[in-house]
């Protein structure tokens, strides 16, 4: 049974189209990596979860922040980085510089015996459709078009 993931891509009507929220992801992998290094608010959740319940839960985990929406429209499910993601789109307003994640664990440097604790998402930005489509894990970036579809452009 593979992993499962659920998220929240959250838009907003910007000056020039439609925008969306990314998180980029934290710890020292990511840290000097810009493009291909944004993800949607996601996480791991139970096969007995409600996967839109895990997802609200991981976009208020990841941004310090519970959803700006009520109403969630599902964006379907796809497999990447060996999980299977669910996404639905909400359509809302955050303030991106106040994003505050939770925290993971990890032995930094490798081998040194020292566990430091590094922030999930690192920084929340909003971004246009095409210029997310940069920053976006490349398996992730088939939602966007999802989400452009839906919104008819």
């Amino acid at each position: 049974m593979p992993r499962r993931s659920a998220g929240v891509l959250l838009h907003r009507r910007g000056p020039a189209g439609p925008e969306v929220l990314l998180g980029h992801m934290g710890g020292p992998f990511w840290a000097r990596k810009d493009d291909g290094a944004w993800s949607i608010p996601k996480g791991e959740h139970a096969a007995d979860e409600d996967p839109e319940t895990a997802a609200r839960r991981e976009f208020a985990e990841e941004l310090g922040s519970p959803v700006p929406a009520a109403d969630l429209v599902p964006l379907g499910e796809l497999r990447a980085s060996g999980k299977v993601l669910a996404v639905w789109a909400a359509e809302g307003d955050l303030d991106a510089t106040t994003c505050r994640s939770n925290t993971f664990s990890l032995e930094w440097p490798p081998r040194s015996g020292r566990v430091q604790e590094f922030p999930e998402i690192d920084r929340a930005a909003w971004f246009p459709l095409a210029q997310a489509r940069e920053k976006l894990v490349r398996g992730q970036v088939p939602f966007l078009d999802r989400l452009a579809a839906l919104a008819g452009g």
